[in-house]
């Protein structure tokens, strides 16, 4: 479930669906989709079979580059058109913004395909300001996004460990789970937080959070994705001054706990170099 998440986190996900009676069933493929009376009847692989009143096909988001691509402009491996910070294609004057084009990721350093609405925004604002004669550039995107699944919110910024050692580091990823606030204030929720980091740098490269969707999920994956578009260290979450009222949070948030916990776990597994005495 949820595969933009690491599979305990989508687990969580997937038992929230479950909860609201919701029928879960991974790996299929879908076979054929047919009439049976007034119902739809729907066949997959592993003898799956189902009826239902509707059928909602996700194929994800493909780039919607013809028209551009006809007049020149050129598309990389994601079929999206290629632009480079300042949002420009290689014709000149021409800009080109959102789900269409490229997107540079500021902790790859490199172009990606990542259609969200957020950056979109973003990129738009830089092409209008160069096309209107100004000089800015898109500071790159994280991939910082946020899903509601009934109770339940998933987020995530960042690299997870696959991606990030695809990408040269050495990740090292840790869960820890804390309260979203004071557990002796009525209401306090469980959060689920999984820190990726460099083992050998203790830099940060991502988070992702699963929680109530009371307990502020979204805004606390926005505290990490500052912290990455700052380049931090995952100590250093710790020294961040974060607000703290009993209701709302603790002296400690959880944001913070998780960095400390991944910490104490970056000092296990990294050698700490023989001495040499003289």
């Amino acid at each position: 479930m949820l595969a933009t998440l690491d599979p305990p986190l989508g687990l969580l996900v997937g038992e929230e669906l479950s909860r609201h009676g919701v029928t879960v069933a991974t790996g299929v493929a879908v076979e054929t989709v047919g009439r049976r009376g007034q119902r739809l009847s729907i066949t997959g692989s592993a003898g799956f079979r189902a009826e239902t009143d509707l059928v909602l096909v996700a194929t994800g988001v493909r780039p919607e580059a013809g028209l551009a691509a006809a007049a020149g402009i050129e598309t990389g491996k994601w079929g999206a058109l290629r632009v480079n910070r300042a949002m420009e294609t290689n014709v000149p004057h021409v800009y080109a913004a959102g789900d269409c084009a490229e997107t540079y990721h500021r902790l790859l350093e490199r172009c990606v395909y990542l259609p969200l609405g957020s950056t979109a925004h973003k990129q738009g604002r830089v092409a209008g300001e160069n096309a209107a004669g100004g000089e800015v550039t898109f500071s790159g995107t994280l991939g910082t996004q946020a899903v509601q699944v009934f109770d339940l919110v998933a987020a995530r910024t960042g690299l997870r460990d696959a991606e990030a050692r695809e990408a040269g580091f050495d990740p090292l990823t840790v869960e820890v789970e804390a309260w979203d606030h004071k557990v002796y204030y009525p209401g306090a929720h469980t959060l689920h937080v999984r820190i990726t980091g460099d083992r050998g740098t203790g830099r940060l490269l991502g988070a992702q959070i699963v929680g109530h969707r009371a307990a502020e999920v979204s805004k606390r994956v926005d505290v990490f994705a500052a912290a990455l578009f700052n380049r931090m260290a995952v100590a250093g979450l710790s020294d961040v001054d974060l607000s703290y009222t009993p209701p709302l949070s603790s002296p400690w948030d959880a944001v913070q706990m998780a960095a400390q916990g991944w910490v104490t776990e970056q000092s296990r597994t990294v050698p700490v170099p023989n001495e040499v005495i003289d």
